[in-house]
Protein backbone atom coordinates (compact mmCIF):
# COMPACT_ATOMS: atom_id res chain seq x y z
CA UNK A 1 0.00 0.00 0.00
CA UNK A 2 1.15 3.17 -1.18
CA UNK A 3 -0.46 7.03 0.36
CA UNK A 4 0.16 10.33 -0.90
CA UNK A 5 -0.63 13.34 1.68
CA UNK A 6 -1.24 16.94 0.28
CA UNK A 7 -0.79 19.57 3.44
CA UNK A 8 1.89 21.74 5.35
CA UNK A 9 4.12 20.80 8.13
CA UNK A 10 3.11 23.63 10.17
CA UNK A 11 -0.69 21.44 10.15
CA UNK A 12 -1.25 19.37 12.95
CA UNK A 13 -3.58 17.22 10.96
CA UNK A 14 -1.43 16.50 8.60
CA UNK A 15 1.33 15.20 11.01
CA UNK A 16 -1.25 12.96 12.60
CA UNK A 17 -1.77 11.63 9.33
CA UNK A 18 2.01 11.17 8.15
CA UNK A 19 2.60 9.48 11.93
CA UNK A 20 -0.74 7.46 11.81
CA UNK A 21 0.57 6.08 8.04
CA UNK A 22 4.77 5.75 9.09
CA UNK A 23 3.40 3.82 12.61
CA UNK A 24 2.16 1.35 10.42
CA UNK A 25 5.12 1.22 7.95
CA UNK A 26 2.75 2.57 4.65
CA UNK A 27 4.51 3.93 2.42
CA UNK A 28 3.52 7.68 2.01
CA UNK A 29 4.72 10.16 -0.59
CA UNK A 30 3.84 13.82 1.20
CA UNK A 31 3.46 16.92 -1.09
CA UNK A 32 3.76 20.27 1.09
CA UNK A 33 1.24 22.57 -0.16
CA UNK A 34 3.74 25.36 1.08
CA UNK A 35 6.28 24.09 -1.66
CA UNK A 36 4.55 22.71 -4.37
CA UNK A 37 0.79 23.39 -4.83
CA UNK A 38 -1.70 19.92 -5.97
CA UNK A 39 -2.30 19.59 -10.03
CA UNK A 40 -5.33 20.42 -11.59
CA UNK A 41 -6.12 16.97 -12.04
CA UNK A 42 -5.38 15.93 -8.38
CA UNK A 43 -7.66 18.61 -6.96
CA UNK A 44 -10.47 17.85 -9.86
CA UNK A 45 -10.33 14.23 -7.98
CA UNK A 46 -11.38 15.39 -5.01
CA UNK A 47 -13.62 17.98 -5.80
CA UNK A 48 -15.77 14.97 -7.59
CA UNK A 49 -16.24 12.95 -4.45
CA UNK A 50 -16.45 15.68 -1.86
CA UNK A 51 -17.82 18.87 -3.74
CA UNK A 52 -16.27 22.20 -4.16
CA UNK A 53 -17.25 23.57 0.03
CA UNK A 54 -15.77 20.27 1.52
CA UNK A 55 -12.07 21.46 0.22
CA UNK A 56 -12.37 24.97 1.15
CA UNK A 57 -10.97 25.95 4.94
CA UNK A 58 -13.28 28.36 5.98
CA UNK A 59 -11.70 28.97 8.94
CA UNK A 60 -7.69 29.28 7.77
CA UNK A 61 -5.90 32.07 8.27
CA UNK A 62 -5.41 32.47 4.47
CA UNK A 63 -9.01 32.31 4.00
CA UNK A 64 -9.31 35.58 6.27
CA UNK A 65 -6.24 37.46 4.67
CA UNK A 66 -7.45 37.00 1.51
CA UNK A 67 -11.18 38.39 2.33
CA UNK A 68 -12.85 35.43 1.43
CA UNK A 69 -15.79 35.33 3.45
CA UNK A 70 -18.46 37.00 0.95
CA UNK A 71 -16.63 36.23 -2.07
CA UNK A 72 -19.26 34.37 -4.41
CA UNK A 73 -17.15 32.71 -7.02
CA UNK A 74 -18.10 30.51 -9.31
CA UNK A 75 -16.96 26.48 -9.00
CA UNK A 76 -14.21 27.32 -11.86
CA UNK A 77 -12.90 30.10 -10.50
CA UNK A 78 -12.86 28.84 -7.06
CA UNK A 79 -10.56 25.23 -8.46
CA UNK A 80 -8.34 28.60 -10.24
CA UNK A 81 -8.25 29.80 -6.48
CA UNK A 82 -7.57 26.54 -4.97
CA UNK A 83 -4.98 25.54 -7.39
CA UNK A 84 -3.08 29.58 -6.93
CA UNK A 85 -3.47 29.68 -3.20
CA UNK A 86 -3.24 26.12 -2.00
CA UNK A 87 -3.53 27.20 1.92
CA UNK A 88 -6.85 27.24 1.47
CA UNK A 89 -7.56 23.68 1.49
CA UNK A 90 -8.81 21.76 4.04
CA UNK A 91 -5.43 19.28 5.25
CA UNK A 92 -4.69 16.84 4.79
CA UNK A 93 -5.70 15.58 1.44
CA UNK A 94 -5.11 11.76 1.52
CA UNK A 95 -4.69 9.74 -1.75
CA UNK A 96 -4.47 5.66 -2.08
CA UNK A 97 -5.41 4.73 -5.50
CA UNK A 98 -9.23 5.86 -5.69
CA UNK A 99 -9.54 5.85 -2.32
CA UNK A 100 -9.44 9.73 -0.80
CA UNK A 101 -10.37 11.25 2.39
CA UNK A 102 -10.19 15.02 3.61
CA UNK A 103 -9.15 16.24 6.84
CA UNK A 104 -8.52 13.72 9.69
CA UNK A 105 -10.27 10.45 8.71
CA UNK A 106 -8.21 8.10 11.59
CA UNK A 107 -11.12 5.29 10.57
CA UNK A 108 -11.43 5.26 7.10
CA UNK A 109 -7.29 5.24 6.82
CA UNK A 110 -7.74 1.89 9.36
CA UNK A 111 -10.23 0.08 6.93
CA UNK A 112 -7.39 1.03 4.46
CA UNK A 113 -4.46 -0.33 5.65
CA UNK A 114 -6.46 -3.63 6.90
CA UNK A 115 -6.88 -4.69 3.22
Amino acid sequence: MEVQVFGTRKSADTRAALRFFAERRVKTHFVDLNERAASSGELTRFVQKFGLERLIDHDSRRFAELGLAHARLSDQRWIEKLLDEPLLLRMPLVRSGNLLTIGSAEADWKTWTRK
